[in-house]
């Protein structure tokens, strides 16, 4: 948009003038000059047409006068005796120079805006997803403005450099951050694996195998507070769970109790681990929109900054709306969180109870083939030895089926007794 315009018209005294007018958008002001007629040539007004109406400076010759008024849509910005019969010309450069004017102070508003953000940044020695998440948002607003072409394209241009310019200064210390990160990952999992490494010596030593179980469950209840990047994280898990398959297989051989990666309480741990993993997303969420809230609240409410409160209202709502949706979300998320945590000590204290069964069965059965040995051995050794009819079976001699059958049937009464 042009800001200089070029009419003829008459001055208080009916004569014939060429009037200049020249829009200051930052003090929202017209200047307004007059060129009587006997002082424009062709060649000057040709240059005032073609190249001062375009924003070069072209010379002009003395007597010309000059005023200033104040930029007015509704208003004539023309002084008082100052005529044209261009009326339609005057009023739509008004209005253009208005949306300039406007258009200027929103640009200085993100500039300003912008300013803060990059001094913030530059103070930096580390990454913060706070401030990368303050400039995105800040972009996404400039970018509507575009997209509205409420701002002019310089102005586009030079907002879109500075911020990418910043956008980048955070991808490098994000990058950074994960090398640190990684760094400290690693030499957390190191620890781990000879944490791990130990209690497996210990496995194959098979001694106070309950001791070492409990060094085991102890490990797994720090493993989830240790700051692990993804891939060891599931490195170290597998780690972890390789130890207890070899303990559990050190402890009960062929009949170890089953706990496998499909069990019921490792399904739900892992489900409760996710949703608490979720939870803190979800937090961060709406405490980021919350924040945004805040900002467009003050900037809907600063009388300084009108044309921009404007925007703000029209997305205060939405981001409320935003807010309640998540905050409902979380409610659902935070209760399924209580129901999982009940049912995980459900399936702990169940687990346990298996778990012992399965020792019992385990004793059980050792018994129960003991038994058949020593029935077997006492029925060959009856074979092998001759009969002396004439002999007699004194009531204090052992006799090892006897025996046998004793046992059986005390085992029998201990499982009448367990089923009761």
């Amino acid at each position: 948009m042009k800001t200089n315009l070029v009419v003829w018209g008459t001055n208080a005294q009916n004569e014939k003038v060429l009037i200049l007018m020249e829009l200051l958008a930052d003090d929202n002001k017209v200047v307004i000059k007059t060129i009587p007629e006997n002082l424009v040539s062709d060649e000057l007004e040709k240059k005032l047409m073609d190249e001062w109406r375009i924003g070069s400076h072209v010379d002009l010759p003395d007597g010309v006068t000059t005023f200033e008024n104040e930029l007015s849509v509704s208003e004539t910005i023309l002084p008082e005796g100052l005529k044209t019969d261009r009326t339609e010309i005057i009023q739509r450069a008004q209005t253009q120079w208005h949306f300039i004017v406007l258009s200027g102070k929103l640009n200085k508003l993100y500039q300003s805006e912008l300013a803060e953000l990059q001094e913030n940044i530059n103070k930096l020695q580390n990454y913060s997803q706070d401030s990368w998440d303050e400039l995105k948002n800040f972009w996404q607003k400039v970018q509507e403005q575009v997209r509205d072409k409420n701002l002019f394209s310089e102005h586009a241009n030079a907002l879109r450099e500075s911020t990418n310019n910043l956008f980048s200064k955070l991808k490098d210390l994000k990058t950074s951050l994960e090398e640190e990160v990684q760094k400290a990952s690693s030499e957390i999992l190191e620890q781990f694996k000879a944490s791990i490494k130990e209690v497996e010596q210990k496995i194959n030593e098979g001694n106070r195998l309950q001791s070492v179980f409990d060094e085991l469950k102890q490990i797994q209840s720090t493993f989830r507070d240790l700051k692990f990047v993804k891939e060891h994280r599931t490195e170290a898990w597998e780690q972890l769970d390789n130890a207890f398959k070899a303990l559990k297989e050190k402890k009960y051989g062929n009949n170890a109790p089953t706990n496998s990666e499909g069990s019921p309480l490792l399904r739900t741990q892992r489900r409760y681990d996710g949703l608490i993993e979720a939870i803190n997303k979800m937090v961060a969420s709406i405490d980021r929109d919350k924040s945004e809230l805040a900002f467009h609240t003050n900037k809907a409410t600063n009388t300084d900054r009108q044309l921009e409160a404007l925007v703000s209202q029209a997305k205060l709502a939405m981001i409320q709306e935003r807010i309640t949706s998540k905050e409902e979300k979380l409610s659902e998320m935070l209760k399924t969180k209580h129901e999982l945590e009940s049912r995980i000590a459900d399936l702990k204290q169940k687990e346990s109870i298996k778990e012992e069964q399965e020792k019992f069965e385990a004793a059980k059965k050792a018994v129960q083939e003991k038994i058949a040995t020593e029935i077997k051995q006492a029925t060959d050794s009856r074979l092998e030895t001759p009969v002396d009819e004439n002999s007699e079976i004194k009531e204090s001699e052992s006799n090892p089926i006897e025996n046998a059958i004793e046992t059986a049937v005390a085992v029998s009464v201990i499982e009448e007794k367990d089923s009761e």
